[in-house]
């Protein structure tokens, strides 16, 4: 299978790059999921965004949509794990893939999180009108998603932040990615993928499959938000005094960035005024939604059911 893993040659390699349900030999488990949604766009800048949407039929009028966030060189395929199960449960579910990566446009006006929140509640007003969201972010997404809630204080029901960064803290041992697009042989660059999924996003061997490693290769090389800065900063610690809706932080117990740090993490946590607790992914690395999807899905039903 070569998705993710393009020749020179490739529509991937492009500015312009086609669709990731057109990608040559798409995995079966990420077909399956595609065929159970509704794709649609919002504006974003001089382009789209490109959502993402189960559950429409037979959903619950009485639970909040709920918004997914992906992670830095991500797309929605980082809930691949999760959006068909808490679909099931009633829920609309949302999950765009966030300007400049995956299908969707750059954003307007810059290119690092504090940009992505407007284009983000500009498309929830088309597509759910004035209905607050229950809006759960994933890494760089946690921290576009407490971004978010801080702005528009009443799009956001709810709000669970996933191994967000954001918090001015540095992992205790360094994470030490490797370069992959210098690369010119497909195999290549598929081991630097396994690599850095062993390094960060996923703590078990045994979680590193084919399909962890296809879905590695097919969005980063879509990611066109290179140079990210802040999440190195303090950017999310700030904006949770502004936040107003009940907020849950989750990790998996053997994330990078978070072991050995859950204490700092909880008394940064401290400064919304609905913090609610810290919600522990046991086994997981980073990706603790797909490394622990049972599990996951289990604590995160939990969290949003709890009462305000």
């Amino acid at each position: 299978m070569n998705l993710g893993s393009p020749t020179p040659s490739d529509p991937a390699t492009s500015d312009d790059p086609y669709p990731l349900e057109q990608a040559p030999n798409l995995p079966e488990a990420v077909r399956q999921v595609l065929d159970a949604a509704r794709r649609v766009h919002t504006p974003c800048g001089t382009g789209g965004l490109v959502w993402h949407i189960w559950g429409e039929q037979g959903a619950d009028p009485a639970l909040a949509p709920l918004v997914l966030l992906h992670g830095g060189s991500g797309s929605w395929t980082h809930w691949l794990r999760n959006v068909m199960p808490l679909a099931a449960t009633g829920r609309r579910v949302y999950v765009p893939d966030l300007p400049g990566f995956g299908d969707s446009d750059m954003p307007p006006g810059g290119a690092d999180a504090d940009v992505i929140p407007e284009p983000l509640a500009q498309g929830l007003d088309r597509l759910v009108g004035a209905e607050p969201c229950d809006l759960v972010g994933f890494s760089f997404g946690g921290m576009v998603g407490g971004l978010l809630a801080s702005r528009y204080p009443a799009r956001v029901a709810r709000l669970v932040m996933v191994g967000a960064p954001g918090f001015g803290l540095d992992a205790l041992e360094p994470v030490r990615l490797k370069g992959w697009r210098h690369l010119p042989d497909a195999e290549q660059r598929m081991a630097v993928h396994h690599h850095n999924l062993q390094v960060l996003m996923l703590h078990d061997p045994a979680s590193i499959t084919e399909l962890a490693c296809q879905l590695q290769a097919a969005n980063a090389v879509r990611d066109r938000l290179p140079g990210r800065r802040l999440a190195r900063t303090d950017v999310l610690v700030r904006a949770l005094p502004a936040l107003t809706c009940p907020v849950h932080l989750f990790y998996g117990d053997q994330d990078p960035y978070y072991r050995g740090q859950a204490p700092d993490y909880e008394a940064r946590m401290r400064g919304a005024s609905q913090f609610r607790g810290m919600g522990v992914i046991a086994g997981a690395g980073h990706w603790a939604q797909f490394e622990k999807p049972e599990l996951f899905n289990r604590l995160l039903l939990a969290a949003l059911n709890e009462s305000r």
